[in-house]
């Protein structure tokens, strides 16, 4: 079958959180690189838009208003899904009011997961039962690119991380404005620290997070003094309190931090974290956002099954992630119970491997 006759212009809809949008990017990569003639096109909400107008994979970005932005919205996105004409749609998170806009705007091939009742909407569906959480996400996601690619009878291409591939050059630029910006030596390498979670998610509360970032300092004492890490701690809209407690928390210990705060917007604020070393914080969107740049993470989630380590993996390369969950034993939500310290103890050794197979 030939592909640009059968799908010449694509819509792929995440119009949920940053996270979960950031962990479209390998199917979005995958669908770019296997349909290099069609024309791809997202719907995601205002809050993410900054961020997918950087994607590399995409041509055209859609704003989904909502579901309480009122009648008259939803009428000028029915049109405008009209006028473009799609050939096909493919919805990574199903919701029923997607489903009739897809069915309204008469696109006529469109897939989703066989889950939840708005899959009847779909003429094409999936089952995944991600709930179960027995693969990442980000895989969930590009499986039913796979699927939709079968369907068009197009060969699969497989993209390799990073799946925000910024070039050296610009990464570089990053590091040199975030240097003059915060004054801090750009040769030594930068831990990147997200206390905050956007509400989305559980996290480390604030003394955790102290005990952590002076554990793993102390930790890696012995190293040369220009290889001692910088403690960056970001905060988001509305983190940043949160952020400077932990900050004054830290120093009363003894640790020497920087608060960096998101002015400047969300793609600024995202490109920025390029220029990490090292990632760590909640499953938030921003720890989702360095998984695609690649950066090394270190993610803190809860062992509620649909919200694991497993399940919500950053989408890095094999080997540049870790995932610390509580204890066996522990409530689902019960984050208070990760340790600290053992938490430094696998801080300490991923980052000393890091820099060894560099």
């Amino acid at each position: 079958m030939d592909t640009k006759t059968a799908c010449q212009r694509l819509l792929v809809v995440r119009n949920d959180r940053l996270g979960d949008f950031m962990l479209a990017w390998p199917a979005l990569a995958l669908l770019r690189s296997s349909l290099p003639d069609t024309r791809i096109a997202v719907l995601v909400p205002a809050y993410t838009e900054p961020v997918a107008r950087e994607c590399p994979w995409i041509d055209d970005v859609l704003v989904d208003p909502g579901p309480n932005a009122g009648a008259g919205a939803g009428r000028a996105l029915l049109a405008e899904l009209r006028r473009r004409r799609f050939d096909a749609m493919l919805t990574l998170f199903s919701t029923a009011r997607i489903g009739w806009l897809g069915l309204r705007s008469r696109i006529p091939l469109r897939l989703a997961p066989a889950t939840k009742p708005a899959q009847f909407l779909y003429p094409l569906r999936v089952p995944q039962r991600r709930s179960r959480s027995l693969k990442p996400e980000y895989v969930y996601n590009e499986d039913l690119a796979r699927a939709l690619l079968g369907r068009l009878g197009a060969g699969v291409k497989p993209v390799a991380p990073p799946y925000w591939p910024l070039s050296p050059q610009e990464r570089a630029a990053e590091r040199s404005g975030l240097a003059d910006r915060l004054r801090i030596p750009p040769e030594r390498p930068w831990f990147f620290v997200h206390a905050g979670s956007g509400g989305s998610s559980n996290n480390l509360n604030v003394a955790q997070y102290a005990q952590l970032v002076h554990a793993v300092h102390s930790r890696l004492a012995d190293e040369p003094a220009h290889d001692a890490p910088v403690w960056i701690l970001t905060a988001g809209p509305g983190e940043e309190p949160r952020t400077r407690e932990l900050a004054a928390m830290l120093l009363v210990r003894g640790r020497e931090t920087v608060v960096y705060a998101s002015q400047a917007g969300l793609a600024r604020f995202a490109r920025s974290l390029g220029a990490a070393d090292l990632f760590l914080s909640g499953s938030t969107g921003p720890l989702h956002i360095a998984g695609c740049l690649d950066v090394p993470t270190v993610g803190f989630f809860p062992s509620k099954r649909s919200s694991t380590a497993l399940r919500w993996r950053p989408c890095n390369s094999e080997g540049r992630t870790v995932g610390l969950e509580p204890p066996p034993g522990a409530g689902d939500t019960e984050m208070s119970r990760i340790d600290p310290d053992l938490a430094a103890d696998r801080v300490a050794d991923f980052w000393r491997r890091l820099r060894m197979e560099r």
